[in-house]
């Protein structure tokens, strides 16, 4: 049997258009003679859909568009994720359900049985847990249809597991020969290799043909990878589609060979393209067509013009060169040779006049050869407040191009440059940013080189470097990693060699900052653990961890 494994980039909330990827896709798989199709979780309505499951009429829409699907799609059978209401008088009200049909007729579903709700998920807010789900018989296989979270529970991967069940087991004792597992499983550094590993340890196994479908694309903070790939019964990948764009890959479970797309060649690779994936859909979703960028002449502002350049086309990036007293000569003609290299527009603001009122009026006795904090932040919020009137003017939103360093440790300045619509580089470390903008001049040079080599520096005061505040990045990115990331302890960091007075000023930093990184716009997730929704702490908190 053909199997078509179709990722789509559905928007949350348009069944109408994303039924009609479906459609497409589903005709396409039929032209390639597929004799069915798998789609990913919940790719009716999109995923995430957050609360918009609490609203009936979002429920009826996507039962509606069930239904269409349904009579609508001949002559091949189709696997697609979809939201179900829970007919029992107890319990929640939906599930997160997957449904077999064929040509009219639906043959069976299937319930997710295991809800996560660690890091960005929260499915138990909504779904109930489905039971047993059997297997069902198609054109000769017996199907095991399972969702997502259902095959990342077995022992034998995990050290410890999440869940008192393992729905593979289960379906594999009752007589399946072919594992279909329908996914929305968000891309991170780390995923793809160890998602691929442990789709393979199960097809060895348990000796069956596993189907991945993957949704792809980005929604909200979250971007979605697909590589949907296919394994043998002894582990060996025999079809995979590719990454971050949508596709169709045709697996012949008889002779158990299909399409293989190449992957990204590196981490640098992956993540560049993670972002550039993200910060397309989340501003065309948005309804936006156009951006602005506040350029420095650091590292950051020039890769975030590279990321939008990719993501939006060069015509429609607006970028803002705003110097001040402090700014270094060299910025100028960096950041012009950026924006030309690149195509896109570019402007100069400078800010001088517009500081010098400020500070004539909060602080008369500014001394400008020792700018204090509060003169510091002026400047970086005449920049945001700039760069958001031209937002308002244009209707550019605005990308904003903090790092992951400056966001955990607050080295940065609420309603200056974390003002934007989307925090592009929020999740990617410092030491990830050079090795993404060495990534990019790999054929020739994109961003001057003089950006990648010069010493960070925020120039709100006069020969001012990142250092003068911060540890080395190198240094300050191996802590974030593991007490961030990996959820590693003061003491743990201290016995790992790091100096204990360090981590203890670092974790500090990071704690106390909360509060910003609660008002900071939406980052694009390429980490185990980004800030934002997946880490949820307390603002009003008296808990200090000792090194």
């Amino acid at each position: 049997m053909k199997i078509g494994i179709a990722q789509i980039n559905p928007l949350v909330g348009d069944f109408a258009g994303n039924a009609a990827k479906i459609v497409g896709r589903a005709e396409q798989a039929r032209g390639r003679g597929c004799e069915l199709v798998v789609f990913s979780e919940l790719v009716l309505s999109g995923y995430p859909p957050r609360d918009l499951l609490e609203k009936d009429d979002f429920v009826q829409a996507g039962l509606s568009a069930l239904a269409y699907l349904v009579s609508r799609i001949q002559g091949i059978g189709v696997i697609l994720g979809y939201v179900d209401r829970n007919p029992a008088p107890e319990g929640k009200p939906l599930f997160n359900a997957a449904v077999l049909f064929e040509n009219g007729r639906i043959l069976h579903k299937a319930f997710k049985r295991l809800l996560p709700t660690y890091d960005v998920f929260d499915e138990s807010r909504y779904f109930e847990p489905g039971t047993d789900n059997g297997v069902v018989d198609f054109r000769g296989r017996r199907l095991a249809l399972t969702i997502c979270e259902d095959v990342w529970n077995d022992k034998e991967i995990f050290e410890r597991p999440l869940y008192h069940s393992d729905p593979v087991a289960a379906m594999s004792d009752a007589g399946a020969d072919l594992l279909v597992n329908v996914a929305a499983s968000p891309f991170d550094l780390a995923k793809p290799a160890f998602r691929e590993r442990m789709l393979a340890a199960a097809a060895r196994k348990y000796r069956l043909p596993v189907v991945f479908a993957n949704q792809v694309g980005g929604n909200d903070s979250l971007v979605f990878d697909g590589a949907s790939s296919a394994f043998d019964t002894d582990g060996r990948l025999v079809a995979r589609a590719g990454e971050f764009v949508e596709d169709l890959v045709v697996f012949d479970t008889d002779a158990l060979s299909g399409d293989v797309r190449p992957q990204s060649a590196s981490t640098a690779e992956a993540v560049y393209r993670a972002l550039v994936c993200g910060t397309h859909d989340y501003v065309a979703k948005c309804g936006f067509s156009k951006v602005v960028i506040g350029l420095s002449g650091g590292i950051d502002s020039a890769l975030v013009a590279c990321i939008a350049a990719d993501a939006l086309g060069a015509a429609n990036v607006h970028t803002v060169f705003m110097p001040s007293r402090y700014t270094s000569p060299d910025n100028f003609t960096d950041t012009q040779s950026l924006a030309a290299n690149l195509g896109i527009a570019y402007q100069v603001i400078p800010i001088d006049d517009i500081f010098a009122a400020f500070a004539r009026s909060l602080c008369p006795d500014f001394d400008p050869a020792r700018p204090g904090i509060t003169e510091q932040n002026i400047q970086a919020r005449i920049r945001g407040t700039l760069l958001m009137g031209i937002s308002n003017r244009d209707g550019a939103l605005v990308l904003s191009t903090g790092n992951k360093s400056e966001l955990a440790v607050g080295y940065c300045t609420l309603y200056g440059d974390m003002n934007g619509g989307l925090a592009v580089i929020s999740d990617v470390p410092k030491t990830l940013v050079y090795e993404i903008s060495r990534y990019l001049n790999r054929r020739g040079e994109i961003i001057p080189q003089r950006i990648i080599d010069k010493v960070p520096s925020a120039e709100l005061a006069p020969n001012q470097t990142d250092q003068d505040d911060l540890p080395p990045y190198d240094v300050l990115d191996r802590i974030l990693e593991r007490y961030v990331e990996r959820r590693r302890s003061a003491e743990d960091l201290a016995g790992e060699g790091f100096d204990r007075a360090l981590v203890q000023d670092v974790i500090r930093r990071i704690d106390r900052s909360e509060y910003k990184r609660r008002q900071a716009a939406p980052g694009i997730k390429v980490t185990a653990k980004a800030f934002g929704e997946g880490r949820r702490l307390p603002l009003a908190k008296r808990f200090v961890p000792v090194a």
